[in-house]
């Protein structure tokens, strides 16, 4: 049985169009996820009478009736008696017995709910933020979004650390794959939150607005993960582009040793025996050397010496690699150093709000 969410209509606002109206913030409760909805009188009217038409009986609740002597604009008792009766009308049809109304497309279309059970699961893990692009408004529901956008980065961290480490082309393609992925992710979040953070400075949503200090703490975050992500993305590039030139530099290699032997293999057939008085002086021979001549063997130490020259180029880039991870720990360090920073400023600043009030209290006692 499908878990239905939590619905709650904890806050109203007012629009900012010329021609205001009441907008009636709706909270969902998923179990990993909770997201804000807002809608106005008019929507609940198109609801309420597309239910009845597609479930064919007119729902077991009625809306709360239109005023036309007075608007929720100008009286916030009226808004107040409107918002408890529209809470009270959604929650009576999510815990219904009978599911026909909620079965309907109009109740998943008015609740940006999935459209079918099968992948209701993934909606609930992820919800509408896989979607769209909806301001997270609610202060706790922010933190947590943020938790998650940190583990997105993480993961995308953990898939570039294994495509380096992946042996075959095909795993490194799956690796960079799931990298992007959780990349992506981690942009539509940064945006969500971002858009949830102005909307709190600006308080359009109904809520009470942030501490100046608490506004600035989360700013830093939003940037600080979007260096990150940067970081992931440019590290990412870097290592498509050092693949792309491992392996011309192996083609060309393999190219120029297939021509050596093809220029050489004639001569080396005629003079695999040393000519007598031009003999070189024996010393430890190998398998490679002992059927070779001076010049064979001069061959041989040259084709040697470019392979380490390679092997040294390559080296080189790898030390290249991770001297750029490791500015970039260096880089997130300072910002955590920072943010704590911040952070004790915060402390100092409510313990002397604190120590005044017990000053206050202590007079007034």
């Amino acid at each position: 049985m499908t878990t239905q969410p939590e619905i709650s209509i904890p806050s109203t606002s007012t629009s900012t169009t010329p021609k205001p109206y009441t907008i009636y913030n709706i909270t969902l409760r998923l179990p990993l996820r909770t997201f804000t909805l807002q809608k106005r009188y008019s929507d609940f009217t198109t609801l309420h009478s597309t239910l009845t038409s597609q479930a064919g009986a007119p729902p077991p609740v009625s809306l709360p009736p239109k005023s036309y002597f007075s608007n929720t604009t100008s009286s916030p008792a009226l808004a107040e008696s409107r918002r408890i009766g529209l809470q009270t009308y959604l929650q009576t049809l999510n815990t219904d017995p009978n599911d026909r109304w909620r079965n309907t497309s109009a109740w998943r279309s008015f609740l940006n709910l999935p459209s079918s059970n099968s992948n209701s699961n993934h909606a609930n893990r992820h919800g509408p933020l896989s979607r769209t692009h909806q301001p997270i408004t609610d202060p706790v529901v922010w933190l947590d979004c943020h938790r998650d956008l940190k583990s997105q980065l993480h993961s995308a961290r953990l898939q570039l650390t294994k495509r380096d480490q992946a042996s075959s082309g095909q795993a490194q393609h799956e690796c960079s794959a799931e990298a992007k992925k959780h990349l992506i992710k981690a942009s539509s979040m940064i945006t969500a939150l971002d858009s949830g953070l102005k909307a709190l400075a600006s308080d359009t949503w109904g809520r009470e607005k942030l501490g100046d200090g608490e506004m600035r703490r989360r700013r830093d975050l939003i940037s600080a993960a979007q260096k990150e992500r940067e970081g992931l993305e440019n590290l990412g590039n870097a290592m498509v582009a050092k693949n792309a030139l491992d392996g011309a530099i192996a083609h060309a290699t393999k190219g120029d040793k297939d021509k050596l032997i093809a220029a050489n293999g004639d001569e080396n057939n005629a003079s695999r025996r040393p000519v007598a008085g031009k003999g070189r002086v024996l010393g430890k021979e190998t398998d490679r050397t002992r059927a070779l001549d001076n010049q064979g063997v001069l061959q041989l130490q040259q084709q040697l010496m470019r392979e380490q020259d390679e092997d040294v180029d390559v080296l080189a880039q790898a030390v290249a690699r991770q001297k750029k991870i490791g500015m970039e720990i260096q880089e997130e360090l300072i910002v955590q150093k920072d943010l704590l920073g911040l952070l004790d400023e915060d402390v100092d600043r409510v313990q002397g709000k604190m120590d005044v009030a017990r000053k206050r209290i202590g007079k007034i006692s």
